[in-house]
């Protein structure tokens, strides 16, 4: 059986072809510079060979039909036809307080992803833009939506509602939700795999341009920390994280911005790139570091100050803990990060083993693909798991076309 997995941008749109029988990448690609001058669909196709095309891609329908109409041409195509697709399955990013898990996109689910596209107005439109054009594409093919904010469904109202007036939460749904739950999801999945339980306690920490934590436990979120949006939470490559919100009416004051200026400032000028002055790539900011950069310097600090807050909190809340797991560019590649995070939980049993934690980032892996970095010594394991988010859309999937 096979499987599209389609994760629609506002600019662009990733795509990979996995084969569920065995799990494997058939073929993937992305669709660069949507809607502007220079687009491209770029990626591996058939025999893995590499391919770059570029073509006119005013909107997501025209993005849509140039991958599938490269997944079947002569050139690069892995398919005799589209009928070998079986169902398609989409990254969604917000599934409001309506869906807890993937589900079919039909007519009335549909009208609900509208109705919540007020929630992620960046990602909303162009998640509904990719479900339509693959409905009108393929119109006989199944289309599935899986949520980015569905794993963290399970958080407790204490930790997830905001201490507004609660009518905030019953008239306009405003509370935590929190994303990159696919790779949440994944990535605890694995660690228990990994270490051969089930009853774990683990912390997860997809640590990148985008950046959040998680506390699972025994396969069930607890909490995360991003909010009713991805602003919340630790400071990021571009977002500002946790901040007091009396900042936003001093920000407006003192320079003139607007409310829309003001939430652009925080979401896309601040995090590393506002501290450093220098760029929101980790691998900037330790280059910078390591030549003496004082701001880049600050900028690391902060950002794995803010990060080793939460897994101390999270540990606190499940009472203990199991496994830290790193994924996500900077969690699976930055050793230095990682380093400063757990330099000092060896109260709780954490403790990292330098070589290790060096070695990992110079290419060791081991069982599934997942490296051990703590010392001999640590009560707790330190895993760093490479995600795979479409993965878990394409299982998703899977089951929910099962169903029908």
């Amino acid at each position: 059986m096979k499987v599209l997995v389609i994760n629609a941008g506002s600019s662009s749109l990733k795509y990979q072809l996995i084969d569920m029988d065995n799990e494997s990448v058939v073929a993937k690609g992305l669709c660069e510079r949507i809607g502007m001058a220079g687009s491209l669909l770029k990626g591996k196709g058939k025999g893995g060979a590499d391919f770059e095309i570029k073509k006119d891609m005013p909107n997501h329908d025209i993005a849509i039909e140039s991958v599938l109409s490269n997944l079947v041409s002569a050139e690069n195509g892995v398919l005799s036809s589209m009928d070998e697709i079986d169902a398609i399955g989409h990254r969604v990013l917000h599934a409001g307080c309506d869906f807890s898990g993937a589900v079919l996109a039909t007519e009335e689910v549909m009208k609900i992803n509208d109705k919540n596209a007020e929630l992620g107005p960046l990602h909303m439109p162009a998640n509904i833009s990719g479900i339509n054009a693959c409905a009108q594409a393929m119109p006989k093919t199944p289309n599935v939506c899986v949520f980015d904010t569905a794993f963290h469904a399970t958080i407790p109202d204490y930790a997830a509602l905001y201490a507004l007036p609660y009518e905030a939460y019953e008239k306009w749904n405003i509370k935590k939700y929190g994303f990159h739950g696919t790779s949440h999801k994944f990535v605890s999945m694995e660690a228990s795999k990994y270490l051969g339980k089930e009853n774990l306690k683990i912390v997860t920490c997809h640590l990148g341009n985008g950046s959040s934590l998680a506390c699972v436990e025994n396969g069930i979120c607890l909490d995360t920390t991003m909010g009713l949006t991805p602003l919340e939470g630790v400071p990021m490559g571009t977002r500002s994280g946790d901040i007091d919100p009396a900042c936003i009416e001093v920000i407006m004051n003192k320079s003139g911005m607007n409310i829309s200026e003001t939430l652009n400032y925080l979401n896309k000028k601040s995090g590393m790139l506002g501290i450093s002055g220098v760029s929101s790539d980790f691998r900037d900011l330790c280059k910078g570091e390591e030549e003496g950069d004082e701001r880049c310097k600050l900028a690391l600090d902060i950002f794995s100050y803010r990060v080793k807050k939460y897994v101390g909190a999270y540990i606190s809340v499940m009472g203990g803990v199991d496994a830290v797991v790193f994924t996500g560019g900077v969690g699976e590649n930055t050793d230095s990060v990682r380093a400063k995070i757990l330099d000092s939980f060896g109260f709780v049993g954490i403790e990292i083993d330098e070589e290790l934690n060096k070695k990992f980032s110079s290419g060791a892996v081991y069982k599934y693909g997942i490296s051990e970095i703590q010392s001999k010594n640590s009560k707790v394991k330190i895993l760093i798991v490479p995600t795979n988010e479409e993965l878990v859309i394409a299982r998703e999937t899977i089951e929910v076309v099962g169903k029908m």
